[in-house]
């Protein structure tokens, strides 16, 4: 596991500039590369100086470490992703293709319900994707709990959510209309490709992104090219009951866009309440933080515009 998120941070460092030029879902702020490879670098930190128990433990240490510093919709999806799949694994000495398939499906279950208005053509239909492909492979297989197993259930896996990468351009109209594949499920095969890397002890696969629409060295920067985008994305830690959470959740949906909650831990303290990462797209700051106040104290706020090359002014803060 240490060395699938060290291996996912490098990869990630060398394809976040051209995962940025197609990042145009679901605004065109030109940062998925970032906000990825900046999130993934934050679990795989988690776990350097871990010692850990079983795998379960050391995913949902990186899991949780991944949604504190979480950034962005694909930051925030990828940390969600993380923290479930380790829940399947909890009191696990080894991943084998059974594990594999159930993590990758609580992780798609996760995923989806995370966001108020999921969609497909997104990081969601290539995690979806994912987890059928692991699927298939492991009932043809079986059970079988060899490590040969688990490599063949990796690469259904892998391939499956190669072809829903393709597909994405076709399922949203503003792919299909800038002939790019969503950038989110691009960062995500990566990440897939480097955990069946270190399972078998291959290279990433050298073909894995050919022809993959907008993708090429050569394509042009589209994102940059896209309308300003109006707006700011905030982003925080809170700690509220599951009602509180809903209600929030529902007010946010009236406020603004891209609202994704998910539970860091499922461990809640004296007052019944569970600690919630947070993400909502809103016209200014104040927006968001109104109703996120009403409702508890919010830590590890961030804020940042939604326009590449625009900033938050000091008043919108207020």
């Amino acid at each position: 596991m240490r060395r699938w998120l060290a291996m996912a941070e490098q990869t990630l460092a060398n394809h976040s500039d051209r995962l940025n030029a197609i990042n145009i879902y679901p605004v065109a702020d030109a940062d998925t590369g970032t906000n990825l490879y900046l999130t993934v670098r934050s679990a795989s930190q988690a776990l350097a100086e871990l010692d850990p128990s079983d795998v379960g433990t050391t995913i949902a240490a990186a899991g949780r470490a991944a949604m504190e510093q979480a950034r962005g919709n694909s930051g925030t999806l990828f940390s969600v992703f993380l923290s479930a799949m380790a829940e399947p694994l909890a009191g696990q000495q080894r991943l084998n293709g059974p594990l594999l398939a159930a993590a990758l499906h609580r992780a798609q279950l996760r995923s989806w319900s995370a966001l108020s208005e999921p969609m497909p053509g997104t990081m969601l239909s290539v995690l979806e994707a994912a987890a059928h492909g692991a699927a298939e492979v492991e009932s043809a297989l079986n059970g079988d709990d060899s490590n040969h197993a688990l490599a063949e259930t990796l690469d259904g896996a892998v391939a499956a959510a190669r072809e829903a990468v393709v597909l994405t351009e076709s399922q949203l109209g503003v792919l299909a209309d800038a002939h790019v594949v969503d950038a989110g499920g691009v960062g995500l095969l990566l990440i897939l490709d480097c955990l069946r890397s270190v399972v078998v002890g291959e290279p990433l696969q050298e073909d894995l992104l050919d022809g993959l629409s907008g993708y090429r060295v050569q394509d042009p920067n589209i994102a940059l090219d896209m309308p300003e985008q109006v707006g700011v994305e905030v982003m925080c830690t809170i700690n509220l009951s599951p009602l509180a959470a809903a209600g929030l959740r529902m007010q946010l949906d009236e406020l603004g866009d891209s609202v994704i909650m998910s539970a860091v831990s499922e461990q809640a303290d004296d007052t019944g309440a569970y600690p919630w990462r947070l993400h909502v797209h809103v016209p200014c700051p104040a927006t968001a933080l109104d109703a996120i106040q009403a409702v508890g104290d919010p830590s590890n706020v961030s804020i940042s515009a939604l326009s590449p090359n625009a900033a938050v002014d000091a008043h919108d803060l207020l």
